[in-house]
């Protein structure tokens, strides 16, 4: 199962970005730093102070280095594509439909709606196809003009959404159960007595009521992004 706890120290991002968003040269620099400091564990590594064969090690922390130079690579070639020095094709040639501020309004069923905010992969074909002869170009910030407001990546969204389940699963135990009874602290009973380990609908609604007011939730969406 995929480990999705995160400590106090995963949190402080405040070591790895100088304002409150961290930016795409940035990325690229912090990752640049963590894969130099690898390929030199791997060298130390090289000569223990323990007679111990470290070869698959080594090889491990050499391949990670050479993964996290790719990753660093793409970000500062991204860097580049939203400071607007990449020219980048204005649709996608696939399917001829426009993103950005562009595709505002636009319907895109065949690939889960409208391509406003492009991914990274998009990005770098749209780079790709802007060096076709004679095709209409433009840049990243001309192409997102007024895009960004509100707007957080999916990431940030499900763990956002999932920080919530969990703090309505500690107030659905301050509840009262107005169904089977069952006081602060305790889970909900069936009608034989056992615990069950959902709570009734109208303490879990509660209880959910509750947290979403607090964190400014509605439905399955935020309703303020935090830093927007």
């Amino acid at each position: 199962m995929k480990n999705t706890h995160e400590s106090a120290a995963e949190a402080d991002t405040s070591a790895v970005m100088a304002g409150r968003l961290i930016t795409l040269d940035e990325l690229a620099t912090e990752l640049s730093a963590i894969e130099l400091r690898l390929r030199q564990l791997a060298r130390a590594a090289e000569v223990p102070a323990s007679p111990v064969e470290l070869a698959d090690i080594i090889d491990t922390l050499r391949t990670s280095a050479s993964n996290l130079r790719e990753t660093s690579d793409r970000m500062g070639f991204l860097a580049r594509i939203v400071d607007g020095d990449v020219p980048l094709a204005t649709r996608f040639r696939d399917s001829d439909d426009p993103w950005g501020v562009a595709a505002r309004g636009t319907d895109r069923p065949g690939y889960g709606g409208p391509a406003i905010v492009p991914t990274v992969w998009q990005l770098l074909k749209l780079a790709q196809d802007a060096k076709r002869p004679g095709d209409e170009t433009t840049t990243y910030p001309e192409a997102m003009d007024g895009i960004g407001i509100g707007w957080e990546s999916k990431a940030a969204a499900v763990r956002r959404r999932r920080e919530r389940d969990a703090a309505v699963a500690v107030e659905v135990l301050r509840l009262p159960c107005e169904k089977c009874e069952a006081g602060e602290g305790e889970q909900c009973k069936t009608k034989a007595g056992w615990a069950a380990e959902k709570p009734h609908v109208v303490r879990q609604r509660q209880a959910e009521a509750t947290v979403d007011a607090r964190l400014g939730f509605l439905g399955d969406n935020p309703v303020a992004v935090p830093q927007a």
